[in-house]
């Protein structure tokens, strides 16, 4: 029996809108798009539900959750056809989304019932403790790229620790990063009202962002809509966790073995298309392996396939739409026009854009590999763009990984694991992975960067008690205080 009923995704105020599977450009549904009004109708609803969940025993949230996870084992055939149709994915990332999504609720599962609180000392003769109470109603907006993690990473904490969730995935992919969510956990036995699924444009995200009766905001997307979040959060004075985008640096030293290098370094710029905030954007290899590397990266990039994940074994897909496709493009054409060599790629049928290298010194530059100001080296392209640039000493390559505005991952290849991390102690990011690539996420670890990245660890384990609660202190005493007057 199908999970997914398409006449529910049509009660909404907001303009209608469609479906698009960007491989073809096929309409597969039709849907309504919220409203500022259906903003406002969900907070209050939410509001007025989550006092009786909170008040659940915790064994009931905790069962709800582990119904969800099953669930979307259970019905993986049908939601994972939406998240290669509907957001471009390769079916390794499909099952790998629907995995993940199912060990976040198991996960968000046992976060009912750890510890409430501390007994504390106290100099007065009462009992004191701290406990955590929910927030209340959480908004959560979330982004296209790897949509239901996307959203479950925080819906599924949200609901288990006691609070109501509004939650706003991007329209071009609001089935699989939204509706598929509000069906698993209705079918999983949350009771109405708790969890409510509004695809929309940036006024409903600001609706959401301003309603009084939503305390915190869990947002994943771009650092500019992050910083305007942040920003609109502040005002209303509430608690916004951003996670947003990253440029980040893949080191590779000169004893690196590039045999073992190579499947990690193309994973790291082209899964998925590189529309991954945690993608190398940069990779920064030591000078006597640097023209070997190139070569080897750029061979491996010819190599990969582009094409329907729906309909072909592909290693990458389409980018989501038009729009991308041409920053992408813009991005490696104004880097060309500057100097940079394309060593492979660099071209595009329709949506899918071929796995790029980019190499060469900048015409301002000196020194072999040398990218200078090129924008694709420069900004995030969200793309499979893979620049290389080469360094000379560890200072150099610390300085090379430093000069970027974001903090979200580093990737290190060397023999040397413990100069490894040494190396890490000088360039500031949330994320470290040692001889692996860049794009790694569990359900058990902290997730979050620095700087432009966003505002620290806000998902997993127990950031999510931190990001999803708030902490009451308590005293108890046996009989009325007696104070001077």
């Amino acid at each position: 029996m199908a999970l997914l009923d398409p006449k529910d995704w049509l009660s909404l105020h907001g303009d209608p809108a469609e479906a698009v599977e960007p491989a073809t450009g096929e309409v597969l549904a039709t849907l309504m798009l919220a409203a500022p009004t259906d903003v406002t109708d969900a907070a209050a609803t939410a509001a007025a539900a989550q006092r009786d969940w909170a008040r659940r025993p915790y064994p009931e949230r905790a069962a709800v959750l582990r119904r969800a996870g099953d669930l979307l084992q259970q019905h993986a055939a049908e939601i994972g056809e939406w998240i290669v149709r509907e957001a471009g994915s390769v079916r390794g990332k499909a099952e790998f989304e629907l995995r993940t999504a199912a060990e976040e609720c198991y996960e968000a599962a046992a976060l009912a019932h750890r510890p409430l609180g501390q007994v504390l000392p106290s100099g007065a003769p009462r009992l004191s403790y701290t406990t955590r109470v929910p927030a209340g109603v959480v908004g959560v907006i979330a982004p296209f790229n790897v949509p239901l993690i996307l959203a479950v990473r925080s819906v599924a904490p949200a609901l288990a620790l006691g609070n109501a969730v509004v939650l706003k995935p991007d329209p071009r992919t609001a089935v699989c990063g939204g509706h598929v969510l509000a069906a698993v956990f209705a079918e999983a036995g949350l009771p109405e009202g708790l969890l409510h699924v509004l695809p929309g444009g940036a006024d409903v995200g600001r609706s959401l962002v301003a309603d009084p009766r939503v305390r915190v905001i869990s947002f994943t997307g771009s650092t500019a809509a992050g910083r305007s979040v942040g920003a609109l959060a502040a005002q209303h004075l509430k608690r916004a966790h951003l996670e947003l985008g990253g440029n980040s640096a893949f080191l590779v030293l000169e004893d690196a073995d590039l045999d073992a290098a190579m499947s990690t370094a193309a994973w790291a710029s082209f899964f998925h298309q590189g529309q991954v905030c945690m993608t190398a954007g940069r990779h920064l290899v030591h000078a006597s392996r640097y023209e070997e590397y190139v070569a080897r990266l750029a061979a491996k990039a010819d190599a990969l396939t582009v094409g329907d994940p729906f309909r072909a074994q592909v290693h990458l897909g389409p980018v989501i739409d038009r729009g991308q496709l041409c920053k992408i493009d813009a991005l490696v054409r104004e880097s060309a026009a500057a100097g940079v060599r394309i060593a492979a790629g660099g071209t595009h049928h329709g949506l899918f854009y071929r796995p790029t290298v980019l190499a060469d010194a900048d015409p301002d530059a000196t020194g072999p590999g040398s990218v200078g100001a090129s924008p694709a080296y420069c900004e995030e392209v969200f793309g499979p763009v893979a620049p290389v640039r080469a360094f000379r000493t560890l200072d150099e390559a610390v300085a090379l990984a430093n000069e970027s505005s974001y903090g979200l991952a580093l990737g290190v290849v060397t023999r040397d694991a413990a100069r490894a991390l040494e190396l890490a102690d000088r360039i500031p990011t949330g994320l470290l992975h040692i001889n692996d690539q860049t794009v790694n996420d569990e359900p058990v670890a902290a997730f979050g960067g620095l700087a432009d990245s966003g505002t620290g660890s806000r998902f997993g384990g127990e950031a999510n008690l931190d990001a999803f609660t708030e902490t009451r202190w308590t005293t108890v005493r046996a009989t009325p205080a007696a104070y001077p007057f």
